[in-house]
Order: structure tokens, then C-alpha cells, then sequence
């Protein structure tokens, strides 16, 4: 096995519970192309070391955005719903399995925003009652420790953010500041309990996305961390 399989390879879950792999993205792409590999077929992404479905890995995403495209064009038109149609939630990462019917319902238990730039979305220390989906523009994460203020990440279209308040209602970790006009959607802290409640067939699966997602990111920082150990003992 080359190197560059080993840290850069590919496994594909199959329907009948078996990993194939490790393989590399032309060979992942042809797969993709012949049908073998579908929008929702498990990803193991050797790099990240996480489990991805194949329409949210990076370097698959193009095939699937013009597949989403179609079926979209093809089906028929949806109501909409704070001026948005449903079938747009659909690039939130976190929406991208739901179907025509659960999208309009879920839509039912969100909140229009449309911000300017330079609008502070959320206040770090400020007591968090919602998280928002990014729907359209550009956004900035900022956070001030000891007077300094350092910007720790850029928030554009299918992102999210503020979803530790709806499990804790604790103070925001962050400022969050829109760069470009954006249009957001606000779950508050009421209508997420609702949605717990009255939809628990929409609430399962959009559990277990913000869970995958926060896995990830825990997976990266660990990583992170690491790497930083190491460079730090080969300095000694």
C-alpha cells in the first residue's frame, strides 16, 4: 500500500455491511459516476478519520450539488415559508437527507433573519436561547480573551452555529458578526423543545447530524492537539 493511500485513502460502507478500500478519490469518483456510490453511502475519509456521508465529503460534493439540482427540478414545486422555499434548506448540511415533506415541515419550526453587514448576530457572554442555520451570506466567529479579539472562523452557506444553547442555555462562547448580507434561520430554544415533542420523525435525524458534525470537530481537535504535542517535544 503507498503512502499516499494509506493517509489519504477512502473506504466505501456497502449495503450489505462491508467496507471496501482503502481506495483513492479517481477510483471513489468512478464509483460515484457508474451509481455504485450514492449521495447517502457511508464515507470513511482516512485524513479526517471520520465517517462522512459521500454527498457532504469535499472532493465529492460537485456530483451530488448537480445531481440535487435535478431531482429539484423535476419534482413538484413546494409552498413556501417565511418567503423561503423549503427545498433551499436542503444546502444546510444538516437538512441534506431530509425529503421534500420533512423539509416543509421542518421549515414550520424555523425563523427567517436577514441580516447587513456588520449586524452582531450573537454577543459572547450573552445567554444563548437559539442556533441559527446559515442559509445565505458570510459570517465571522470572534472571540476576545483578555482584551485581544482573534477571529476563529468564517461561517458561509450550509454552516451552523449557537446549537450548545439548545441543550444547555449557557452563555455564547463568541461573537458572531455578518460580513455579508446573510440570510439566517433561528431555531429558538421554545420551538426546539416543540419540535422534540410534536416531530420526533424530523428531530432523530437532526440530532444525530449536529452529533456527527460536533464528533468531527472534537476528532479534528484532538488531531490538532497532537500535532501540536509533537512539534512541541521535537523542540525540546
Amino acid at each position: 500500500m503507498s503512502a499516499k493511500a494509506s493517509d489519504n485513502g477512502f473506504f466505501v460502507w456497502d449495503p450489505n455491511h462491508t467496507a471496501h478500500g482503502p481506495v483513492e478519490l479517481p477510483i471513489l469518483v468512478s464509483w460515484v459516476k457508474a451509481g455504485r456510490v450514492k449521495a447517502g453511502t457511508w464515507v470513511f475519509v482516512k485524513q479526517s478519520a471520520v465517517w462522512e456521508r459521500a454527498a457532504d465529503v469535499p472532493e465529492l460534493q460537485l456530483f451530488f450539488h448537480t445531481h440535487f439540482q435535478e431531482l429539484a427540478a423535476q419534482s413538484e414545486p413546494l409552498h413556501t415559508i417565511h418567503g423561503i422555499n423549503p427545498r433551499a434548506l436542503r444546502a444546510i448540511r444538516l437538512l441534506a437527507y431530509f425529503t421534500d415533506e420533512q423539509l416543509e415541515r421542518f421549515a414550520n419550526f424555523v425563523e427567517a433573519v436577514r441580516l447587513p453587514q456588520a449586524a452582531v448576530v450573537v454577543k459572547q457572554g450573552d445567554q444563548g436561547n437559539a442556533m441559527y442555520l446559515v442559509v445565505e451570506g458570510e459570517l465571522s466567529v470572534r472571540m476576545k480573551v483578555d482584551g485581544l479579539e482573534s477571529e476563529l472562523a468564517t461561517l458561509t452557506m450550509g454552516d451552523f452555529f449557537g446549537d450548545f444553547s439548545l441543550f444547555d442555555h449557557g452563555p455564547r462562547s463568541a461573537d458572531v458578526v455578518v460580513n455579508k448580507h446573510c440570510l439566517l434561520l433561528r431555531i429558538s430554544t421554545d420551538a426546539f423543545d416543540r419540535l422534540t415533542r410534536e416531530a420526533t420523525d424530523l428531530a432523530t435525524p437532526f440530532l444525530r447530524a449536529i452529533g456527527k458534525t460536533l464528533t468531527a470537530r472534537i476528532r479534528a481537535g484532538n488531531k490538532h492537539q497532537a500535532e501540536a504535542v509533537k512539534m512541541a517535544n521535537a523542540l525540546k
